[in-house]
């Protein structure tokens, strides 16, 4: 039985993320497993420049 790693990212935020690059729709009738790696690869990027994004703003901690 292998290790289940605990996601980084909030299930809100992976959901948000599948709507914006328009995967949604596999996503709610495939479950994440029915992504292609490519989306999978594209949610990652966008959560990083959302990341960077808020880290940038001034007066943020």
């Amino acid at each position: 039985m292998g290790r289940r790693r605990r996601g980084i990212m909030s299930e809100d935020l992976k959901y948000e993320l599948a709507k914006d690059l328009g995967f949604i729709d596999t996503v709610q009738q495939e479950g994440w497993g029915g992504i292609k790696a490519k989306d999978a690869g594209n949610m990652v990027k966008r959560a990083i420049q959302i990341a960077e994004q808020s880290a940038s703003k001034p007066g943020q901690s």
